[in-house]
């Protein structure tokens, strides 16, 4: 069962589970999503934007072709507000700060993503530091994450670039970074958005689970 946040005649806001898919992927074994399950209970359900696989947190779903436009101008114009919460490998000592590489994606070892700053598309995040953990005896830092941009992989490639890679990510974290946990420490905790119809500003939350 997808935990549902919101739900009326012309949106949802869902929670995607870590490791789910957002839309179906190519293969038999690929289409169980987010989309898929939400279809179930909402047949008009519509995707309007996608969060990695690996990553949990908040998406908006349309429920009609008019407000699945309407939401989707929005992202293309990057008026929702969106932020996620990470836990990254080692101490920061900064208390916040910008990354701004680009990035495109590096077809030989797809789906990663790499800086290029001939090639690579502009890409930009804010981050503030929220303080240091101990996870399975691992130090780490806990993040929020604001991408201005929306490329794919952003906030992990540029965590990466920071020499602080996101605990658990299978495609940038090596040794403890990657082994100390079991999921990617990543999760869409904040989503900020016009309502399609009324436009009335909406803000939905979703505290990390870890």
């Amino acid at each position: 069962m997808i935990q549902c946040h919101y739900e009326d005649q012309d949106m949802l806001i869902l929670e995607k589970p870590a490791e789910m898919l957002s839309v179906p992927g190519r293969g038999e074994d690929k289409q169980d999503c987010l989309w898929s399950r939400a279809v179930e209970q909402w047949p008009d359900a519509l995707i309007v934007h996608r969060l990695d696989c690996s990553t949990s947190g908040l998406m908006v779903l349309a429920r009609s072709k008019m407000t699945h436009r309407e939401l989707s101008i929005q992202f293309q114009n990057r008026i929702p507000f969106k932020r996620y919460t990470a836990l990254v490998s080692g101490v920061m000592t900064q208390a916040d700060g910008w990354v701004e590489q680009p990035l495109r994606c590096d077809w030989d070892r797809r789906p990663l993503q790499i800086i290029d700053h001939e090639q690579g598309k502009h890409a930009l995040t804010f981050y503030r530091n929220r303080g240091q953990e101990l996870i399975n005896g691992h130090t780490a830092t806990r993040l929020s994450l604001y991408p201005i941009t929306g490329r794919s992989h952003q906030l992990r490639v540029h965590c990466q670039f920071l020499g602080q890679p996101i605990l658990g990510d299978n495609l940038y974290a090596e040794g403890e970074a990657l082994t100390c946990s079991d999921r990617l420490m990543l999760h869409a905790d904040l989503l900020e958005l016009h309502h399609p119809i009324s436009g009335e500003r909406l803000s939905f939350s979703s505290p990390a689970p870890f």
